[in-house]
């Protein structure tokens, strides 16, 4: 063999080690970058590359972004959440400690009263009875049950819930409509829990003043099962649009304010999520995913 000839076979050598080389780096970057985005779907980001290239630097990165941004986003709810739990108790505390300092001030020696102590202690006791009440609410929120999965037909389960609530529906004058665009959708779900946070949506809508409801489904590009509620009610205002999922955040004069916390917890217990994706004059619109 000439030298020529062994020169040009090194040099093909060379160049075919290093495209494999480039491939195999470029299959190992694909594999973190999936791995990544796994992790950040599942909102695990306890995770580092240890390698110290660009690449791996870069990713590392982005994940030192996403936890700071976790950070703030959970900082910000336990502060709206105390706020709102600190709001409640004391509308509810507040007249019993003044009703009951009054009533103390206002008797004699004798234990005479010129208050109606009768009509002062029915109150204190229907306040008192409230916040059982909201502290029972609250127990409710932080014991969701593990959910109890199984394969539910989609379109039976949303048939079933609007048959439920048709008399409902009829004295309000409205119509509700389920329209999958896919057939034969299937979730793995709780039946019980999905049922509620879907009947949830139905009644919000409802006492919004919505005379139309459109429940529609379809498969995502991941494979996951969307499945979106529509109304023409009155739109939730933009004030309180980022808030509706806080844990006893109303904007209903009556209400407990967990309904779309019980279901966004709901949801992630099964691995998914809500979102609210609109709400203006037109349609308000909620989004579950099933994965």
């Amino acid at each position: 063999m000439e030298l020529w000839q062994i020169i040009l076979l090194c040099v093909i050598v060379a160049i075919l080690a290093a495209v494999m080389a480039t491939l195999w780096t470029r299959h190992k970057d694909i594999r973190k970058v999936a791995y990544m985005m796994d992790a950040l779907e599942d909102g695990e980001l306890n995770f580092r590359f240890q390698e110290k290239s660009k690449f791996n630097r870069t990713l590392n990165r982005i994940r030192t972004i996403f936890e700071k941004q976790r950070q703030a986003h959970e900082q910000d709810s336990w502060t709206k959440l105390i706020r709102v739990l600190t709001h409640e108790i004391m509308n509810t505390v507040s007249p019993i400690a003044s009703l009951s300092d009054a009533m103390a001030k206002s008797m004699d020696e004798n234990g005479h009263s010129e208050l109606d102590v009768k009509a002062g202690l029915e109150t204190i006791s229907d306040s008192s009875k409230n916040l059982i009440g909201f502290v029972q609410t609250y127990r409710q929120l932080s014991g969701v049950a593990k959910p109890v999965r199984k394969a539910l037909d989609l379109q039976e389960l949303v048939e079933g819930i609007i048959g439920l609530n048709s008399e409902y529906l009829t004295s309000c004058g409205a119509t509700c409509t389920y329209r999958p665009q896919e057939p034969d959708l299937m979730i793995y779900a709780d039946e019980g829990q999905i049922s509620q946070i879907l009947i949830n949506l139905i009644k919000n809508a409802l006492q919004a003043g919505a005379k139309r409801l459109d429940l529609s489904a379809q498969m995502g590009k991941d494979d996951d099962v969307i499945v979106r509620v529509a109304n023409d009610g009155e739109p939730i205002p933009v004030s309180a649009q980022e808030q509706i999922f806080i844990p006893f955040y109303t904007t209903k004069k009556e209400g407990s304010g967990i309904g779309l916390s019980l279901a966004r917890q709901i949801m992630r217990n099964h691995n998914g999520s809500i979102e609210l994706l609109r709400s203006d004059a037109q349609q308000t619109v909620f989004e579950l995913r099933f994965r």
